[in-house]
């Protein structure tokens, strides 16, 4: 039995293949009748560690709902960096992003990909993780649901509000402002989505842009009842403790991200409360609670992580090429719910697209990169034959003239 993490910030799905320090089980294909290696080397990384193994297929089956066995890409993990770490519950990562983002190419269909072509189920997931307000750290497993086909009215309450998906490679999404505390970051909308905006269930936090985490934290603090803070709390680099009797979301503000809503002139909000971001951590002493920062600077990307996820069931409608938000029923602490969604906005207040036009899909800069590569090349080169083209040889030949090896480029040749 192998548990799996849902991450639809990537596209692969991979499985320890060998044995690991950090891992307490692995798939070993030697056992199994069904699979089949294609010998192809894959390595894949994160923003946070990367792993390197062998491509091969095998056949599955979903245990509820959708019967039947199915082929599937599998990729089985033989080295990894930083990716299997010391207490994680998980043996490998099951990727529900676009096929754009699969290794070592594209062409790699993806599971869901496969499940959605052989099993005739709609092209829509949903996915409601619970954690909210639990300790992210020590024993016990938080629950969710991952509905692959459709959408589970047991899993939300209230309407489901849907943002268009901007880019099919990562759920890219378009984000208008922040609140904190009610009160608007008044920085320009593309701030918010450089260079893109994601949803990604496999990144712990909400990463922000360097400029945009800067204003989120100066407006944290500023409206937080705590007037001394150490910088080394909203680093991440420190916790920050209090008395297990006292509760210290209260000192801290609701943070609000607006997205476009499918009618481009509106928009709506989700919100997460202190409960979300504010995090507990295991362990620490006796008589003490101490928490983390759930919100990280990031340097390419706004990360709609699982610090804000938890507080919704979220729907990746990709037959409509949209992201739906609903308020989820485990995302209560206490018995208060701890987040929020309300709508719709006007979006008169800001730019029409607060999106960059150009899009920077890895494959686009591959082929850039190619493109420069080669202008460099034949530049150097035209430089190189200019150079070794000796001073007589640049005149006018007359018939007499004859170009030998000790004039061409033979001897020079590149081998």
């Amino acid at each position: 039995q192998l548990n799996i993490l849902v991450d639809t910030g990537s596209s692969n799905f991979a499985v320890a293949g060998v044995p690991d320090p950090d891992v307490t089980s692995y798939f070993n294909t030697k056992l199994s009748s069904t699979y089949k290696s294609q010998g192809i080397d894959v390595t894949v990384k994160y923003s946070q560690g990367s792993w390197t193994g062998v491509l091969g297929t095998d056949v599955i089956t979903i245990p509820k709902g959708i019967y039947g066995s199915y082929t599937i890409n599998i990729a089985t993990i033989l080295e990894s960096e930083n990716f299997f770490l010391p207490g994680v519950k998980w043996h490998g990562i099951l990727g529900l992003a676009y096929d754009a983002l699969a290794k070592p190419s594209s062409s790699v269909e993806t599971f869901f990909d496969s499940l959605v072509r052989q099993a005739k189920i709609p092209n829509i997931f949903s996915l409601q993780m619970c954690g909210a307000g639990l300790p992210v750290s020590g024993s016990g497993t938080n629950g969710g649901s991952l509905v692959l086909g459709g959408i589970e009215p047991s899993l939300y309450k209230g309407d489901i509000w849907y943002t268009p998906i901007k880019e099919e490679w990562y759920y890219q999404v378009e984000i208008l402002k922040l609140e904190v505390g009610g009160q608007n970051l008044e920085l320009d909308c593309r701030e918010y989505n450089a260079d893109k905006a994601i949803v990604d269930s496999g990144t712990t936090l909400l990463r922000l842009p360097q400029k945009v985490f800067s204003a989120v934290v100066q407006a944290i603090a500023h409206t937080s009842l705590i007037q001394e803070f150490s910088s080394g709390f909203w680093t991440g680099s420190q916790l920050a403790c209090w008395d297990k009797t006292e509760r210290p979301w209260s000192l801290f503000p609701k943070l609000s991200i607006y997205l476009r809503d499918e009618n481009s002139s509106r928009s709506f909000r989700i919100s997460i409360l202190p409960q979300l971001y504010i995090q507990p951590i295991l362990g620490i002493g006796e008589n003490l609670q101490c928490y983390r920062f759930g919100i990280s600077s990031s340097t390419n990307a706004l990360v709609i992580g699982a610090t804000v996820m938890e507080g919704f069931y979220v729907i990746f409608d990709r037959a409509q090429r949209r992201v739906g938000f609903a308020v989820s029923p485990c995302a209560e602490v206490d018995g208060s719910p701890v987040s929020e969604i309300e709508g719709p906005f006007t979006t008169a207040d800001v730019a029409s697209n607060c999106v960059s036009s150009v899009s920077f899909h890895e494959p686009v800069l591959w082929i850039a990169s190619y493109a420069l590569m080669s202008l460099c090349g034949i530049i150097l080169l035209v430089l190189i034959i200019l150079l070794l083209i000796p001073p007589r040889c640049q005149h006018r030949y007359t018939d007499s003239d004859v170009v030998n090896d000790e004039s061409s480029l033979v001897r020079h040749r590149w081998k």
